[in-house]
């Protein structure tokens, strides 16, 4: 109930007529009452772009490059290079797909199993599109043509060090698996500008552990304005049988070069941290 009331109280409030035309013009079907089976909802995603669109226009000063390479619709895996201690990469990433001039989608982001456990930030994410990173989930999107958001570095890459800053973290391969046997086109991103939003000195181990949380780093507690660069890449294609697990390992190497020239890319755009 609470939630509900504070949901309404912040679309009557922060949502403009040009989001609620944005949103609405999206094609993402949903249910009679407005869900999809995942629990994506168009008037919770009108909240989260009202608050997401200022940041993303004025805060980091988001430059999206690419966003030709995205399909207009159809099943995707938009595979990015994972920083900055918290999910502002895949909000950021989130507003680029949505505002995308070439033709706007309504993305689903793979999220950690401990980020739902936050009290009301769980639920209001999952209406946004955000979904528990689970292979069978995935799945089941890919085969609902979804475009699908995932960081195979998960929260090795978003809780490193800055002492490690665009250095790409272990890639899992559960991404390529779900590539091939769905059939599915990866665009691969490179992400410029997150490192610096939070920049940790280090890992409270303890504390996370204590906290249930997969990292607790040692950082300012609010995110400073860096320019947030985004690079998408063309669809790479991954077509036939998994032959075996060392060939899905190069395929997965292959993603990640990509990905790696994607940032040099980005940060050759760069002037500084903040422009």
């Amino acid at each position: 109930m609470l939630k509900n009331t504070l949901w309404q109280l912040l679309r009557h409030r922060i949502v403009t007529a040009d989001i609620e035309k944005q949103i609405d013009n999206i094609p993402k079907p949903v249910g009679s009452f407005g869900y999809d089976p995942w629990g994506y909802n168009r008037e919770g995603a009108k909240v989260w772009m009202s608050l997401f669109k200022p940041l993303y226009d004025h805060y980091f000063r988001v430059e999206a490059f690419g966003l030709e390479n995205i399909p207009k619709q159809g099943r995707v895996l938009i595979i990015a290079n994972h920083s900055g201690q918290l999910p502002i990469d895949g909000g950021m990433i989130g507003m680029a797909l949505c505002t995308n001039p070439h033709g706007p989608r309504a993305p689903r982001a793979m999220i950690e199993r401990w980020i739902p456990t936050l009290p009301f930030i769980g639920n209001a994410l999952n209406e946004a599109g955000a979904v528990i990173g689970d292979p069978e989930n995935c799945a089941k999107m890919l085969r609902n043509e979804e475009a699908v958001i995932v960081f195979p570095e998960g929260a090795r890459g978003a809780g490193k060090p800055y002492k490690k800053r665009y250095q790409l973290q272990g890639f899992g391969q559960g991404f390529m698996h779900l590539a091939i046997q769905e059939k599915t086109p990866i665009i691969p991103v490179g992400v410029v500008g997150c490192e610096e939003t939070i920049p940790s000195l280090g890992n409270l181990k303890s504390l996370a552990k204590l906290l249930g949380m997969p990292y607790f780093p040692i950082a300012l507690p609010i995110p400073l304005p860096a320019k947030i660069i985004l690079e998408f890449g063309e669809p790479l294609y991954f077509d036939g049988d998994i032959a075996s697990e060392a060939h899905v390992e190069a395929q997965v190497n292959q993603v990640k070069s990509a990905i790696h020239m994607l940032i040099q890319q980005g940060l050759s755009r760069r002037k500084g941290w903040f422009k």
